[in-house]
């Protein structure tokens, strides 16, 4: 039986892998695709206000904040100003100065190097050396996937400082989230990520002239698929993934985002797709497993460590 749940519980994993990578690819091309004829802080701040007004009438209606303190309400909100507000913004703005959509997903896709390089400092955790000969890969894979598309771009230089923005910002929040007691549910903890960002959009756009949304039925169509995917989905299953497979194997997962993002832009904006592309893609998926079969075979050994500690103790 205790098998049984067991294939069950890394299946599940594996289902939600898979959607995270899908959704969390959406955030680079909804920029790219609705923001053509719409401000990026248009489209923006509408994808945040009315999902922050929908997430805390759930959130009232269910009494799911219930024993939850201001003091995980300021953690919470401090967390989603960098992870959400602080990352969305900014890769936004990088699509909008003309960086490629691949090329914002190669810089973004830097994060588990540098993740890597810091849980030992800063959360005392263990790095194996085949997660980082794992890393190692996929960031060469990530390199490749998108290398073609770095000729083809008519950015300003200072306009790859977006990407690196959000990368930063996205890993700053990380940390805070997992140096901090998961005392919010998921549910709770976009609630309140999204309402901050939403608080933090609306006197921006503002000022910049471009809070009227239009009417179009094209921008309402992107505004709640926006919302539903990168948002919903995306960080509710990086928020959930985070706690059920840990900081280095969720890092991982992102080196999938700089393949799919492409292979998403061949198709639906004719970026290039080359046999490059594919050895790319290959050694992308080998370091995502290499990654993750680590951090498996290390968790039952780390179980039983623990258990063999708590018998000795209790003798």
């Amino acid at each position: 039986m205790s098998k049984q749940i067991g294939v069950l519980r890394v299946g599940v994993t594996v289902l939600a892998s898979a959607a995270f990578v899908a959704s969390w690819s959406s955030g680079f091309l909804v920029p790219a695709i609705a923001t053509v004829d719409v401000a990026p802080l248009t489209l923006l701040v509408w994808r945040f206000v009315p999902l922050a007004v929908v997430l805390l009438a759930i959130v009232s209606l269910t009494r799911a904040a219930k024993g939850v303190t201001a003091a995980d309400v300021r953690r919470q909100a401090l967390i989603g100003l960098f992870a959400q507000f602080g990352y969305c913004t900014a890769v936004y703005a990088a699509v909008a100065s003309g960086v490629a959509t691949g090329t914002t997903a190669l810089i973004d896709a830097v994060q588990p190097l540098v993740v890597a390089m810091l849980v030992g400092p800063l959360l005392g955790l263990k790095v194996r050396g085949a997660q980082w000969a794992g890393l190692v890969v996929g960031a060469a894979g990530v390199f490749l996937v998108v290398r073609s598309q770095l000729d083809d771009s008519t950015a300003h230089p200072a306009a790859y400082l977006w990407p690196a923005v959000a990368m930063v910002c996205l890993i700053v929040g990380t940390f805070l989230q997992r140096r901090s007691e998961p005392r919010t549910s998921t549910l709770v903890t976009l609630a309140i990520h999204v309402s901050v960002t939403a608080l933090a959009l609306i006197p921006i756009t503002a000022i910049a002239g471009q809070l009227v949304p239009p009417a179009s039925v094209s921008f309402w169509l992107a505004v709640v698929f926006s919302a539903v995917f990168p948002t919903l989905a995306a960080y509710g299953l990086y928020w959930w993934l985070l706690r059920r497979v840990g900081i280095t194997a969720l890092n991982a997962l992102l080196f999938l985002v700089a393949p799919a993002t492409a292979a998403a832009g061949a198709l639906l904006l004719g970026e290039p797709l080359t046999v490059v592309t594919l050895i790319g893609f290959a050694l992308c998926g080998a370091g995502v497993v290499a990654v993750l079969v680590s951090e498996g075979r290390a968790r039952p050994a780390a179980q039983s460590q623990a258990e063999a500690a708590s018998i000795i103790g209790s003798r």
